[in-house]
């Protein structure tokens, strides 16, 4: 019904059913539709032709515009009630990658938090992969992820950049993850690069590396983040990846509407994110560091 009230509205202020169907994105058999549906269902009619494009409005069309108006208007404070209703009892799940995880969401779970009280936030540390699938099937509200992966079914959002650099403490090997990880192609391209051929450990976990590192053991390409207090040697431009923020389409589902935009909020105050998007982005499918 208010869909319908909605197009005969906007017919009745332009008065032309042409108009109507560009200001409303439809057909403008869909809008002889809605017109011929709503007279049916009040059992009068609501406009007259005259000629081919012009139409006048009929007694029964006034009446009904002026008790539209305060329809419409009530029906969409019904929806903010709803809506702010809804957030009071909501529930939000976040997947976010293992750098993210550690050494930004803290930040971002404490301004969540305080601008939305009510909400009940749980918190899922996966890979990019993994937290794209978790989109992908509703496991998950948002995510975060450090790969530009794309779906049909979700949206990429850029949130912060993030600079690796080279920990060396001049004293074992080289510290590498696995070669499924994000961060091996970087350490793969950076060997390459340099013609490095010397020996190196597997590890398939960011602490147990940062801790080797702390000990004066080793060398590795590990975030800016967590380095930390470390001595590093930043890598430039080229070694810098991004996070994203992975969402929902807007059009198709609003319950996470509110938690975006606080989240890009939280951006724009951020003054790490202040670089632009890399032109050529990774898109292998592998796994977070």
């Amino acid at each position: 019904m208010f869909k319908l009230l909605e197009t005969f509205k906007v017919v009745y202020e332009t008065r032309s059913f042409s108009k109507a169907a560009e200001l409303l994105f439809v057909s403008q058999p869909t809008v002889s539709t809605h017109i011929r549906q709503l007279e049916q269902e009040i059992g009068c009619s609501l406009f007259t032709r005259n000629g081919r494009t012009n139409i006048q409005v009929t007694p029964a069309a006034d009446t009904l515009y002026q008790a539209s108006l305060t329809i419409v208007e009530n029906w969409q404070q019904v929806q903010e009630i709803l809506q702010k209703k809804q957030l009071e009892q909501a529930r939000l799940t976040l997947g976010v990658s293992h750098t993210f995880a550690v050494y930004l969401l803290p930040e971002l779970l404490i301004f969540l938090y305080h601008q939305f009280p009510n909400t009940h936030f749980q918190v899922k540390q996966l890979n990019s992969w993994e937290v794209l699938q978790a989109m992908e099937h509703h496991e998950i509200d948002l995510g975060v992820i450090e790969k530009p992966l794309a779906s049909h079914t979700v949206q990429r959002t850029p949130l912060l950049v993030d600079q690796l650099v080279l920990v060396d403490t001049s004293m074992g090997p080289w510290l590498v993850r696995e070669t499924s990880s994000g961060v091996y192609y970087y350490t793969k391209r950076y060997f390459e690069e340099q013609n490095i051929q010397e020996p190196s450990v597997t590890i398939e976990n960011n602490e147990i590396i940062l801790a080797l590192l702390k000990k004066g053991f080793g060398r590795s390409i590990v975030s800016q983040r967590a380095a930390g207090h470390l001595a590093y040697r930043p890598l430039g431009p080229n070694y810098q990846r991004w996070f994203y923020l992975l969402h929902p389409n807007i059009q198709e589902e609003q319950s996470s509407t509110p938690y975006v935009q606080a989240i890009l909020k939280w951006k724009k105050q951020d003054q790490r994110c202040i670089l632009e998007e890399p032109t050529t982005p990774i898109h292998e499918k592998t796994s977070d560091d």
